[in-house]
């Protein structure tokens, strides 16, 4: 009786509190789709490191209409990102807010992170039409995801891919540079495979995903770029294990592209087996528990979680795959790896990529 009663008493203070965080999680969603536009209009970065302006200088420097630079400015200052001065009516963005938020920031910016919101948003009906029936969203119906997570991407690893990712595998950069075969499943818009042939022009390099779209960039890319040692093919990897290629590749990658694909096992099967006996693979991948209490400690785990929801998981669900999800975590991941006949799984996390594992893996 004692125990019902406890549990039917309503705690005003604690409804208050949540009433409160909520309110706060609506203006953060808000900031989230105006730091999205201050990234992709570059009024991050026309402010960073400029002495305070008027709405109206600060959208002439921009090259933007003043209406809505004024809009933005109002957002962002009752966020407390940018400072204004009622005196004079001018903005100024401090040089610790624009450590955050500009591109000079490199690794740093959060506002690349910013546009997932917006482009989640766009399939939000969508969505909800799968709660009620089941089944997925195709990548098509993502517009501006692939590019998104191209510019993602850039950050975590571009920017750190010849200091902190390639040495994870000892001696890999030697071989890269006397000439291996190297192949990169999921490879979006093929930023990685076309840094690493520019790299490495003595090693020739495979991308392979899903998206035309995607493919066509990296294509485009690469002729831009007079690489002839890469190529991209668009396929479906879903029965990978199958057509793989027998102990043909030196190196294989992926980045954070297993858990969206329709059947993870039989992509992981597939690098089984056409991995070399002395090759490696390396695997970029969330860093969930596998244990959703667990995952209440992550610092981004509400974000992964939504992320995962409305396009990892979705996406292999709309080929009728298993919609693993971005949070299988590294339990799951590492029986995946087992599974798929690996016996060596070296687990590395990198201090400046606070949502991924880096596996180092070896037959």
């Amino acid at each position: 009786m004692s125990t019902e009663v406890a549990q039917s008493v309503f705690d005003k203070a604690k409804a208050e509190a949540f009433a409160a965080r909520f309110v706060t999680a609506l203006n953060d969603g808000a900031l989230c789709l105006m730091a999205s536009i201050g990234h992709r209009t570059g009024l991050f970065d026309t402010m960073s490191g400029s002495p305070p302006a008027t709405s109206e200088e600060i959208s002439a420097k921009a090259d933007l209409n003043e209406r809505y630079v004024r809009e933005w400015l109002g957002a962002m200052t009752t966020a407390g990102v940018v400072s204004f001065d009622p005196a004079t009516r001018r903005f100024a963005l401090p040089a610790e807010h624009a450590a955050f938020l500009t591109r000079a920031a490199a690794a740093d910016n959060m506002a690349v992170f910013a546009q997932y919101i917006a482009v989640l948003g766009v399939v939000e009906d969508d969505i909800v039409q799968c709660f009620k029936r089941g089944g997925g969203v195709p990548y098509e119906k993502f517009p501006r995801f692939h590019a998104v997570m191209a510019e993602d991407s850039g950050q975590s690893v571009l920017s750190s891919l010849e200091s902190h990712i390639l040495p994870l595998v000892p001696g890999l950069t030697d071989r890269l540079a006397k000439g291996i075969r190297v192949l990169d499943l999921g490879c979006g818009q093929g930023r990685i495979v076309n840094r690493l042939a520019g790299l490495y022009p003595q090693s020739s390099f495979v991308g392979m995903d899903l998206s035309a779209e995607a493919i066509g960039f990296a294509n485009a890319e690469a002729v831009r770029s007079g690489r002839t040692n890469c190529e991209f093919i668009r396929v479906d990897l879903s029965n990978f294990d199958e057509w793989a290629e027998v102990e043909s590749f030196d190196f294989v990658t992926t980045f954070d592209a297993v858990h969206d694909q329709a059947k993870p096992l039989n992509v992981l099967q597939g690098i089984q087996r056409t991995l070399k006996p002395n090759g490696t693979y390396l695997m970029q991948d969330i860093s969930g528990t596998s244990h959703i209490d667990r995952d209440i400690a992550h610092p981004i785990g509400t974000f992964l979680y939504t992320i995962s929801c409305m396009h990892c998981m979705t996406v292999s669900l709309a080929q009728g795959g298993e919609g693993l999800g971005a949070m299988w975590g590294e339990e799951k991941t590492r029986e995946y790896l087992h599974r798929a006949g690996f016996r060596s799984v070296t687990t590395h996390r990198l201090a400046h990529d606070i949502q991924n594992n880096w596996y180092v893996v070896t037959k």
